[in-house]
């Protein structure tokens, strides 16, 4: 995370996401290690009529931290839907927040190392950061 926000000082507001950081990366873990996908990004998902019709990339499929999954909400949904997925998964609370730590993590990669290579992924991170910095903590 060190190097994610050394080399986004000049894309984000690189303080304040160090200050959320400070927060997710001390959450604690309860849950024990499930078969996931880890990387449900809006290029890995398929829709069809406004309903999940496939899933790519199957082929890290590994067991570790449930939350991993959760990223998706981030990753994929604006606020109204997220909080529909909200209130219809079963998680706790802790879960919740280590699948946005998860997606913050993720996203602080993507948007300084895709900046040239591959924009659009890039701008993927920037929209997941700025919903993770809507919610707040």
């Amino acid at each position: 995370m060190r190097t994610c926000f050394d080399r986004s000082e000049h894309l984000l507001d690189v303080p304040a996401l160090r200050r959320l950081w400070g927060r997710l990366r001390e959450l604690p873990r309860e849950t024990p290690d499930a078969m996931v996908h880890g990387d449900l990004i809006p290029g890995n998902v398929l829709v069809r009529a406004g309903r999940l019709a496939g899933v790519l990339d199957v082929g890290g499929l590994r067991p570790a931290d449930p939350a991993l999954e959760l990223v998706a909400a981030w990753h994929l949904l604006d606020e109204r839907p997220r909080s529909v997925l909200r209130e219809r998964l079963i998680c706790t609370e802790l879960d919740w927040q280590r699948g946005k730590a998860w997606a913050f993590e993720q996203s602080m990669g993507a948007v300084w190392y895709y900046l040239d290579s591959f924009p659009a992924m890039s701008r993927m991170g920037r929209r997941t950061l700025a919903r993770i910095l809507a919610d707040g903590a």
